[in-house]
């Protein structure tokens, strides 16, 4: 059938002509790509593969394995891309976004207080929060995903400051009615505890859905355990309960007692300078008398 096709064309004298396919070409037999993509400007080939239930990172590492010292031929190279260009993209985006945060956290923080080593120690929370995600990550057995948990982090930023900023300006607002500093904290802790772990008790409670899959299924009006979408969120809920839950109890025990050190090595160091500034102006004074 291809070969009894003919071309039709116009030539120069605008005549329309038709010549059979076979009197200007030959039809052979071959092996050729259905398609041609390219990204770039370059010509590629995507390849895929099923994880079939493993982790698209210990995938991509026995991959890098078996690729490295691959020789390939001139002007050609592979790239990973897929999954694993998303989450680079992601990270990169999450960590913007997370420095973002702690920065406008802080410039906020500032201007409330007035100073910078209060909020300097407020943030100091937002560390906190990080060692009760790792654990409770390893606990759970869950992995580290970069969009979700990486969200969770972000969120906890903006959760987790909000008790150690109750705990300190309880603090100032009784050394500036005269009580030592170390009896301010302690008057403190006691007295804003039960706000503190309420409020950190009401969020974990209201996350406890997202991490264990609960859910309600409002046609049939039933609970729902392991609902469809638990596996989306679980990484979320995971993040913001376990590293408010450390957090809590870390800032009720870190946070005083760091801006306690800050305040004694504050007033060490000025007491320092002061002598040091006085032992000049006395050898100065010496040195000008007759």
């Amino acid at each position: 059938d291809i070969e009894n096709l003919n071309i039709t064309f116009m030539n120069r004298r605008g005549k329309l002509l038709s010549v059979p396919l076979t009197s200007v070409a030959q039809v052979v037999r071959g092996t050729g790509v259905s398609d041609i993509r390219r990204k770039d400007y370059k010509r590629v080939i995507t390849i895929t593969a099923d994880a079939q239930g493993r982790l698209a990172n210990d995938v991509l590492s026995d991959v890098q394995t078996k690729l490295a010292g691959f020789p390939m031929p001139d002007g050609y190279n592979f790239t990973f891309a897929g999954e694993q260009q998303e989450q680079a993209d992601a990270a990169e985006f999450l960590g913007r976004a997370l420095l973002i945060t702690i920065f406008l956290i802080f410039l906020l923080m500032v201007s409330e207080f007035n100073s910078i080593k209060v909020p300097f120690v407020i943030m100091i929370s937002v560390l906190l929060s990080l060692i009760g995600v790792l654990l409770g990550l390893l606990i759970t057995g869950e992995p580290f995903g970069v969009i979700m948990t990486g969200v969770g982090v972000i969120a906890l930023a903006g959760i987790v400051v909000k008790n150690a900023i109750v705990l300190l300006d309880f603090a100032k607002q009784k050394i500036q009615q005269g009580m030592p500093l170390d009896d301010a904290l302690l008057e403190a802790g006691r007295t804003r505890l039960r706000p503190v772990v309420l409020t950190a008790v009401s969020t974990i409670l209201g996350v406890v859905p997202l991490a264990t899959g609960v859910d309600i299924d409002w046609r049939n009006f039933a609970l729902v355990i392991g609902a469809e979408s638990s596996d989306f969120w679980r990484g979320l809920g995971i993040a913001i309960i376990s590293g408010l839950a450390v957090s809590t109890f870390l800032t009720l025990v870190v946070i005083p007692t760091l801006y306690s050190l800050l305040e004694d090595w504050q007033h060490a160091i000025a007491a320092r300078f002061r002598r040091l500034t006085g032992r000049k102006e006395r050898d100065v004074a010496t040195s000008t008398e007759p």
